[in-house]
């Protein structure tokens, strides 16, 4: 590892250059001072012993770190990444870039500042620019569940596409055609992924997709809570849902029980699972599968080798997710349920419009009509409004 002293023999400078490039000082024209941190970064320059300890990884995001949730994606990265960080004895510093840079330094001069080896970057659509920017500066990092084009950005990812068509194709076998997708409003490399895994899968079976039963929502359980009850009150309801959120997913599965909605009788549900949050759930949910714990795992250790000229120096990797069949899904219902928000039941309208018989009460959701009345069974006739069964 590199001194002061050496980088400055290097680039022919002095050694209070050197030190004042790396300490962001007014006093060095910029030229020079891309110079030193290059040279910085090629060397692994850290600062001494007496300044900071030289083994620490951060794990960096652009904004607010985000709070690890039950089953979600940041606290089993992060169990991987504190996993991967013990076989060279690392220690892990959690930063925020938009809370802690100066506006006047680099990120090369951000992370020694904070005492940082390597990074660890979790990015976001709109943030990937800083994972090149920091990649074009040559400090030893790599982004997680996320991938690039540009050969100079290190990164470890999932690919889901291909078993999010096999899941859509699953469903299809089994009878399924309205098959509605619940995708997490923002639309980073993941959910895309997923959501033409959707698309890939009629076109497959050249089926036309309905617009209607493509749905963004939150990737948090009130998420999967509102699209069930948007999605089962619809005038037509799909028979089979993908949720490619894992609390989504668990959010969607408890509604389900609070409305009587039997999984799979009346509704098949495909999750995604980070970890093994399926095995939590009643039924044991059918899902598409990747491990954050790894993806974390072997980013973290891919980077201390790397710092320790242990591994190669570049890392692309995207590793295949797997689709696992569990107690979710079933054969298409010859009847589709339809379920109001209050719980109300009623038949699936379809063909002629209903009797005058039938009219009776006027439901306020979405001007559905609702038989208060006894009469023979006709559509449109209520089957129950009991919330469970």
């Amino acid at each position: 590892m590199s001194s002061v002293r050496e980088i400055a023999r290097r680039l022919g400078l002095s050694p209070a250059t050197v030190s004042r490039a790396l300490n962001n000082s007014v006093n060095v024209d910029p030229d020079t001072r891309a110079r030193v941190i290059a040279a910085a970064n090629t060397a692994r320059y850290m600062p001494s012993v007496s300044k900071a300890p030289q083994n620490v990884i951060g794990l960096v995001y652009p904004g607010e770190p985000v709070e690890p949730d039950y089953g979600g994606f940041e606290s089993a990265l992060l169990a991987g990444i504190l996993r991967g960080l013990n076989e060279l004895r690392f220690d892990l510093k959690i930063v925020s870039v938009s809370r802690d840079k100066l506006p006047n330094e680099n990120y090369s001069q951000f992370f020694l500042r904070k005492g940082i080896r390597g990074v660890i970057l979790r990015t976001f659509l709109d943030t990937r620019s800083m994972c090149v920017s920091i990649a074009e500066e040559g400090f030893p990092a790599i982004v997680v569940a996320d991938r690039f084009e540009n050969s100079k950005v290190n990164f470890i990812s999932c690919n889901s596409r291909d078993d999010s068509a096999r899941a859509i194709c699953h469903l299809l076998d089994l009878g399924h055609r309205r098959i509605a997708l619940a995708v997490h409003r923002y639309p980073d490399t993941d959910h895309v992924d997923r959501r033409e895994g959707y698309l890939d899968a009629f076109r497959s079976r050249e089926i036309e997709v309905d617009p209607s039963l493509m749905i963004e929502t939150i990737g948090e359980m009130v998420g999967g809570e509102t699209s069930i009850l948007r999605l089962m009150s619809m005038p037509e309801p799909p028979t089979a849902v993908y949720f490619t959120n894992p609390l989504s997913t668990i959010g969607a599965l408890k509604k389900c029980h609070e409305l009587g909605i039997r999984v799979p009788q009346d509704l098949s549900i495909v999750g995604f699972d980070d970890g093994d949050i399926r095995y939590h759930t009643f039924p044991t949910c059918t899902a598409v599968c990747q491990d954050a714990t790894m993806i974390g795992f072997e980013s973290a250790r891919w980077l201390t080798r790397m710092l320790c000229g242990m591994a190669d120096t570049r890392l692309q990797a995207a590793k295949q997710t797997r689709f696992e069949i569990n107690m979710t899904t079933a054969a298409a219902p010859v009847e589709p349920v339809r379920v109001l928000p209050d719980g109300t039941r009623l038949a699936v309208q379809v063909g002629p419009a209903l009797t005058a018989k039938t009219r009776r009460k006027q439901s306020v959701f979405e001007g559905v009509t609702v038989d208060s009345g006894v009469s023979e069974p006709k559509r449109g006739k209520p089957v129950g409004s009991k919330r469970s069964q």
